[in-house]
């Protein structure tokens, strides 16, 4: 049996309709992976915390019923979920509008030795995922109470994988150029979106993001580039898999592509199949998602995506 334990924030999703929708990045990559695995094979963690309110309970509800294991979802009385909408052009591209300043999951690592912190200390999960999200939403205080953590459980034979997912509007001054590389230092399988390392460190090629992966010598590397082929590169070889080819007009809302792609990819990934056939499964996923409004997609549209 496998574990892997996913970390973040997951906030209610606003639309002009009475569905619940909700959505966040580790949130989608984690419920993505709980739908194309089998619970036998692998056991999929949330780790966030949220309010104790009617809506943090339905939410409780709804990843329950996605069986994800929410051992180590924390609700704070004095805090509360926070909220996105989103807003998409003719291409779907999108644009996020937040409200998350009380969001409960900020406040997660306020306490110490925690079942979460526990968790990592004692190396009770084969895997942990974060993304650059995870990080920014935390106080500094916090980030380095993750970084402690993060480091032991390494040490103790902890895989840590980590999705890139820069949003300039989370930091301040330089406090995400550290904090990138301090992750990107001992994690051992990183998603990197190409657009987000350039908005970070500037360049415009993939060998500048090759220089600074090699430099830290992370084992497997996926970059992504939206529809254009991912590169893969790993300490034997270098892989390009192209995307699935849609016609425009199928092309609804890019919410959650890459959540969506990082999920298809750890579904074959972590079960032994190849960086190749994990790609070619993770455009798939990606490519049905794309198809559909929302972060969160209907079940009903996956089932022929389950393994």
């Amino acid at each position: 049996m496998i574990s892997i334990m996913f970390f973040g924030e997951c906030m209610l999703e606003t639309h002009n309709d009475d569905h619940f929708h909700f959505g966040g990045d580790t949130l989608n990559t984690a419920l993505y992976l709980a739908r194309t695995t089998k619970r036998d094979d692998v056991t999929v963690y949330y780790a966030t915390a949220l309010g104790t309110d009617h809506l943090s309970d339905k939410l409780l509800q709804c990843w329950q019923e996605e069986e994800l294991d929410t051992s180590y979802v924390s609700q704070l009385a004095d805090k509360d979920v926070g909220s996105y909408s989103i807003q998409t052009d003719k291409n779907g591209e999108r644009r996020f509008i937040y409200d998350r300043q009380n969001s409960a999951a900020r406040f997660y690592m306020r306490e110490q030795y925690t079942p979460f912190s526990l968790a990592l200390i004692h190396k009770n999960v084969d895997y942990f995922y974060l993304s650059g999200i995870s990080l920014a939403i935390l106080s500094n205080t916090d980030r380095v109470k993750l970084f402690a953590l993060l480091t032991t459980f390494k040490n103790k034979g902890g895989i840590i994988i980590f999705d890139n997912n820069y949003r300039e509007v989370l930091w301040q001054d330089e406090e995400a150029l550290g904090c990138y590389q301090q992750i990107m230092q001992i994690a051992n399988l990183v998603f990197l979106t190409d657009e987000d390392e350039y908005a970070l460190y500037g360049g415009s090629t993939i060998e500048s993001i090759f220089a600074r992966t090699d430099q830290w010598q992370i084992p497997e590397v996926v970059i992504k580039q939206g529809a254009d082929p991912c590169i893969i590169k790993t300490n034997n070889k270098q892989s390009i898999v192209d995307s699935m080819s849609l016609e425009k007009g199928k092309i609804v809302d890019t919410c959650a592509a890459g959540d969506a792609f990082s999920a298809g990819y750890l579904s074959k990934r972590l079960r032994g199949e190849s960086e190749e056939i994990s790609a070619q499964f993770a455009h798939k996923l990606a490519g049905e998602v794309i198809q559909h409004s929302g972060a969160i997609i209907p079940k009903s549209k996956m089932f022929y995506l389950v393994s």
